[in-house]
């Protein structure tokens, strides 16, 4: 039982010999129905679960861990919570280990270093996990050095990563290419773009398919504006895009910055979609209510975080290991941001 003795000390809770004793069963047939074994009658199952009950008795998660082998948890080392896509993804990673029955133990990183990296998973050894996700750009990982212990399941979310381990992620560059293509299509001669920082791989491989996009189209590649994923720097960047007259299409490597960009345009009155087109990247909820309405490239992080968590399971649970990587088709979503440039500023 638990609660207070007299003299004000914490009683110790039930145990499995009470339990045991209450249902008139040994010790091990309790262990059998803590451990949801079968071999243990109906009748005897319901009246050890009843004393379990009844005493408020819970088994204990930690030592049945150890004896089966599995805690049922899963780590997730993270690098700037804050940002838009992490924090989607991770959403997606929870909702999915949960509905698989699996609890997630987070462990945020201030700083991308070895030892930064080695702390995290001693503290998730610790903690008794049986997998970790990392949501660190590999990049980042690589320039700091830092190698990724071994001894535990790993999945990398990041399709710049080129560890042995299973590694998912949006198909930054389809994104792009979608991006680009839809405003050429509308008859926009070339396309501008006003990019992640140059540090972040996801900008790189979005800045570099725009690139490559434009040269298979046979169109003139604009110079690169870069921003730091914020609104702010998008209007900053945004200001100098729109006092450029032949600016009729921009790919924005992000909403937030595609926000920005729209507030530049206003000031500057130049009419979107009427004189600029503006494509976004990602579909964060608040680009539908944007004026005007932003059309965007939509990362299916839903599908991300299921996967990842799929190849992580899959790695703890059967020792299955996939070395090729698994690429999230991205989508564009139409709306009211893009449309034909000006007669006099269209091109073949």
């Amino acid at each position: 039982m638990t609660g207070e003795d007299s003299a004000g000390r914490r009683r110790r809770g039930p145990s499995m010999a009470d339990v045991a004793r209450m249902a008139g069963v040994s010790g091990q047939t309790v262990s059998r129905v803590a451990n949801g074994r079968n071999n243990v009658d109906a009748a005897t199952r319901d009246r050890v679960r009843a004393a379990m009950s009844q005493l408020g008795y819970r088994p204990n998660s930690a030592a049945r861990a150890l004896r089966n082998g599995e805690y049922r948890s899963i780590g997730v080392i993270v690098f700037e919570l804050h940002s838009f896509g992490t924090t989607r993804t991770l959403d997606a990673i929870a909702t999915a280990a949960t509905i698989s029955g699996y609890a997630i133990n987070l462990v945020p990183v201030l700083d991308v270093s070895q030892s930064a990296v080695t702390n995290a998973f001693t503290r998730l050894g610790e903690q008794a996990v049986d997998g970790v996700i990392i949501l660190i750009e590999a990049h980042t990982l690589d320039e700091a050095g830092v190698r990724l212990p071994d001894g535990l399941p790993v999945v990398v979310v990041d399709s710049s990563a080129h560890y042995d381990f299973p590694i998912v992620d949006t198909d930054q560059r389809q994104g792009a290419r979608l991006a680009t293509e839809h405003l050429l299509n509308l008859g926009h001669a070339t396309v501008w773009h006003l990019g992640g920082p140059p540090t972040s791989f996801a900008a790189d491989r979005r800045r570099q398919s725009w690139e490559q996009t434009l040269i298979d189209h046979g169109r003139e590649v604009p110079p690169v504006y870069d921003g730091d994923w914020t609104a702010g720097s998008g209007y900053e960047a945004g200001r100098q895009l729109a006092a450029k007259a032949e600016v009729t299409a921009v790919f924005v490597a992000n909403d937030q910055m595609a926000l920005g960009l729209l507030r530049a345009l206003h000031e500057r009155g130049r009419a979107v979609p009427g004189e600029v087109s503006i494509v976004g990247f990602d579909d964060m909820e608040e680009a539908a209510h944007f004026w005007p309405p932003l059309t965007t490239i939509r990362q299916n992080f839903v599908d991300v975080g299921r996967l990842s968590v799929d190849a992580l399971i899959q790695e703890i649970q059967a020792g299955e290991h996939h070395h090729e990587p698994v690429a999230v088709a991205a989508k564009l979503v139409h709306r009211s941001s893009t449309a034909p440039p000006p007669p006099s500023a269209s091109g073949g």
